[in-house]
């Protein structure tokens, strides 16, 4: 069965199209790249290494817990320092997320991959297919400073640090438009599961 890579913007709706996907595809199996991260950042002794060794000991906590919100904000204030973490955190998620996909080609199930930064980290070279959740800028920007609580140049500066959304478009072989409400999400995703499931 293939490997359907899932991506987007920052808030243009990708888990909740994900989650469509999953309420109507229940045997299929998903990958969450951003699960994966926390999970990383949680358990992963050598991980956890390697940021204390490039972000010092500021964004760990008293009990040697990583502080997310201290990394996050250093991470969106400078672009080298968003792509050391990149380079740290990229790696074990693309190698654990390929192994997947490779495992499921052999299976029955559908895969999905939901990467944020698919194109970013050349990551659709391992995909079958990819479905590209997009907005407008308009609403993805109000969607972004209400979720995180930012001003319009904090979140403009997130945005600005990912590949354009009109060029992933252009990329994808699907494109799901998430401007309006979720019943339209799920109308998306109920065609394009019918039709990779030939129905």
């Amino acid at each position: 069965m293939p490997a359907i890579g899932i991506t987007g913007g920052i808030s243009t709706g990708k888990s909740t199209f994900v989650n469509c996907l999953r309420e109507l595809l229940p045997d299929a199996k998903f990958f969450d790249a951003d699960a994966m991260a926390r999970q990383l950042t949680h358990h992963d002794q050598t991980v956890l290494a390697q940021i204390r060794e490039k972000f010092g000991n500021g964004v760990f906590d008293a009990n040697g817990q990583l502080n997310r919100s201290a990394l996050r904000a250093m991470v969106f204030q400078a672009p080298e320092k968003r792509r050391e973490l990149e380079e740290i955190l990229h790696p074990p998620i693309r190698q654990h997320w390929s192994r997947e996909a490779a495992k499921h080609r052999q299976s029955n199930e559908y895969f999905f991959a939901d990467i944020p930064l698919l194109y970013e980290t050349g990551g659709e070279k391992l995909c079958d297919r990819v479905v590209v959740v997009a907005c407008s800028e308009e609403v993805q920007m109000e969607r972004l400073m209400k979720r995180m609580g930012l001003d319009w140049d904090s979140a403009a500066a997130i945005i600005a640090a990912q590949i354009p959304l009109a060029e992933k478009m252009k990329r994808a072989d699907h494109v799901v438009w998430n401007n309006g409400p979720q019943g339209l999400l799920l109308e998306q995703a109920r065609f394009l599961g019918n039709l990779w499931t030939g129905e």
